[in-house]
């Protein structure tokens, strides 16, 4: 068994890092914690208005690459509150209104966080022969007030953004699971290959913007916002891709991709071909396994808003196979999650400045 590049102090900062609420719009305090965690081992920060945060390594060198993930993770806003004080609801990203019902719910205020159920009608009650499904319309938030009054004494009003609280935990000693991992697991292995260069004394020719964006779930928004503030020669992104092994995917439409089975390297448009060459030869060579992904037109990862943005930048895409993507249980595998680090890791020590950056001319 191959040595854990892993040490305890990363888990519990993986622990801590995802079990702070950060949805869209929202990321500043999960953002403070991943600057923190990372101070030892850059030269600088940057942030924007919005709240990416950039920790530089190297700022004064004429070339630039980029590592990134994304911070955000989906939410619901509280959009309506009923006569009798029930809260209807709007996604914040692409929220999975099936998974609603039943679910804790924490309703963020500026008087702190107030407790609530996604409620849903007894199974008892509910017509067996035209059951209604759970859909954006019809799910409803209940946190124990008598009336729309009581709603707004607690501090809960239209806007007010909506998370859940499931925390990490660890399956059979190897799967991570937590609600979040898209993409916090991004930002998380993004900060390791950090930890790794300041450790193993690697010594950079370029500057390295180790990036992690924001509200990428609405649309790429921090990602496209960033990239024209670095203006980058080269972009890894990281994110993660579907598990199509599980149950209801059709494998002829999605591909193949395992959790387990190593990172997946995208085969897209926005891809840039020699970039991607440089990770997979990288990886034969590293004996790390990965999988291969190809991707229509557009990879809908920040891989795309790096890619198009300026007058063009050299982008890939390494992304983390990941199981139940938008439920609070999202999986994956400990060994991809070091495989992903270790292929980013060994990508950069195979740049040169100079060399190899007019190589992705």
């Amino acid at each position: 068994m191959a040595k854990s590049i892993l040490p305890r102090k990363s888990i519990n900062f993986l622990e801590k890092y995802l079990n702070n609420a950060a949805p869209t719009g929202y990321e500043w305090d999960g953002q403070k914690l991943w600057m923190e965690y990372l101070k030892p081992y850059v030269d600088e920060f940057i942030t924007d208005t919005y709240g990416t945060a950039v920790a530089v390594i190297n700022p004064k060198a004429k070339y630039k690459v980029v590592i990134e993930g994304h911070a955000d993770e989906i939410s619901w806003y509280v959009n309506y509150v009923s006569d009798n004080g029930l809260i209807y609801v709007v996604r914040n990203g692409g929220s999975d209104h099936q998974i609603a019902p039943s679910k804790i719910v924490n309703i963020h205020t500026k008087n702190g966080i107030v407790k609530g159920v996604f409620g849903w009608p007894a199974i008892h009650t509910r017509s067996k022969a035209k059951e209604e499904p759970p859909k954006p319309e019809n799910i409803f938030i209940d946190i124990g007030a008598n009336d729309k009054k009581q709603v707004e004494k607690m501090g809960v009003h239209v806007g007010c953004v909506i998370t859940y609280p499931d925390e990490f935990h660890i399956l059979n000693k190897n799967k991570f699971v937590c609600r979040a991992l898209d993409n916090r697991m991004g930002g998380f292995m993004i900060a390791e290959v950090a930890r790794l260069l300041h450790e193993n004394g690697d010594k950079l020719s370029f500057g390295l913007y180790i990036t992690n964006s924001v509200q990428e779930e609405i649309g790429l928004r921090g990602a496209q916002m960033i990239a024209e503030r670095i203006q980058p020669n080269v972009a890894i992104v990281t994110d993660v891709t579907h598990d199509t092994t599980t149950p209801m995917i059709d494998k002829k439409k999605a591909g193949l991709a395992k959790i387990g089975d190593g990172p997946v390297v995208a085969y897209a448009p926005a891809v840039q071909q020699k970039l991607r060459d440089l990770i997979t030869e990288t990886a034969e060579e590293k004996k790390i396994p990965f999988q291969r992904a190809a991707l229509s037109r557009a990879t809908g990862t920040d891989t795309d808003a790096f890619a198009y943005s300026g007058m063009g930048v050299a982008s890939a895409l390494i992304s983390l196979p990941l199981r139940y993507m938008h439920t609070t249980v999202e999986m994956v595998h400990r060994d991809d999650v070091e495989n992903v680090i270790k292929l980013i890791y060994e990508s950069l020590l195979k740049i040169k400045a100079g060399e190899t950056f007019s190589y992705f001319d």
